[in-house]
């Protein structure tokens, strides 16, 4: 049995504490937020052992083995050291750290005590996404990918956050270096982290904010984002934060030397853009029908994960949760690497010191 203890009790807090207690071989021992009030409403509704309003009372009480931080990213480092010193393994809420640096530190120190770490990038566990991996580790790529693209879109009209963060001026939110793209756009980048080394990166950026943002007096806010990664003499990337693109688009393109891949997170599938040698209009004619066949397989295969009450949006939370305490308690290896995590780090700090210096 995994003890978990849960830090900071607000709503992402109810995503995993309901996650966990449906894994069976876990057990949450504890929750603690430094407003009593949150750590005991969760308490009460999850039928939580104790709360704790002190952290040190948590760890020296609780004793967890795995503890999940989903307090705002400026107390990570913070909290993430004294986790670790106390031997626990840590699962942070994204974003992982607030920089490079603050990474670094966490990474070596759980190095140094033998613990790990990981981070809630659950799109990279959708169905979708570990088709890809799938594909581009069988060689469908036909080589390492040359290019990438991942456009991640977000809805301000969402009343679960984008209201808040846009009606108060003190929200933590606000407070991030990045503000907005700090606690969103990790998601999309880790996805091109994934596949780069970062031995020779090049970052440029293009941010601003929208008109609808103008609009609402909001000007400090940039909610318009693009850049183009350079890694090294191969590798090129493009990535797309909007508030604007309708529909709104979560989409990852990975490019090869044969064949291409388009990962769609909001419809979940996998279109397989493979090389064809048609002759005249059947160039025209052929590929279309063939795509088509693709996207009607996936409907049905997104029917059958319907069916079986495995089409949800937790469903990349679940494996991710799963991976990383299979590592714990099986020694597997870790569901994401500690260099994908430095990397996004990276281009994240590089992203927003751009942004300010304009």
């Amino acid at each position: 049995m995994i003890k978990v203890a849960i830090i900071g009790c607000g709503k992402q807090a109810d995503a995993h504490a309901a996650l966990i207690q449906r894994l069976g071989h876990c057990e949450i021992v504890g929750v603690c937020d430094k407003e009593e009030l949150m750590a005991r409403q969760l308490h009460e509704r999850f039928r939580v052992k104790n709360y704790y309003s002190n952290v040190h009372e948590l760890l020296e009480r609780a004793r967890p083995d795995v503890v999940h931080i989903t307090s705002p990213p400026q107390s990570h480092l913070a909290l993430g050291k004294l986790c670790l010193e106390n031997g626990c393994h840590v699962f942070f809420e994204k974003p992982f750290a607030l920089n490079f640096a603050e990474a670094e530190i966490l990474i070596e120190l759980a190095q140094q005590n033998d613990r790990k770490l990981t981070v809630g990038h659950n799109n990279q566990f959708n169905k979708s996404a570990i088709q890809m991996r799938d594909l581009i580790r069988s060689g469908f790529l036909g080589g390492t990918p040359i290019h990438m693209e991942s456009i991640w879109g977000y809805d301000l009209g969402d009343p679960r956050f984008a209201r808040a963060l846009l009606g108060e001026k003190t929200h933590w939110v606000r407070q991030l270096p990045g503000k907005l793209l700090h606690n969103i756009i990790s998601h999309g980048v880790a996805k091109i982290a994934e596949f780069m080394t970062g031995t020779s990166l090049k970052v440029m950026v293009h941010g601003f904010t929208s008109n609808l943002l103008k609009s609402t007096g909001n000007t400090d806010i940039v909610d318009e984002l693009r850049v183009i990664i350079r890694d090294g003499d191969y590798t090129t990337a493009y990535f797309t934060f909007s508030t604007q693109i309708k529909p709104m688009i979560r989409q990852f393109r990975v490019y090869g030397p044969k064949n291409s891949l388009i990962v769609d997170d909001m419809h979940e599938t996998v279109i397989r853009v493979a090389r064809t040698n048609y002759k005249s209009y059947l160039n025209q004619l052929v590929p279309p029908c063939l795509y088509g066949a693709q996207y009607f397989d996936k409907a049905l295969e997104n029917v059958g994960k319907f069916i079986k009450r495995d089409l949800h949006f937790e469903s990349g939370r679940r494996r991710l949760v799963e991976s990383f305490y299979g590592s714990i308690s099986d020694g597997t290896p870790l569901p994401i690497t500690y260099k994908e995590l430095l990397l996004t780090s990276r281009i994240m700090d590089s992203i927003f010191d751009q942004i300010k210096a304009v």
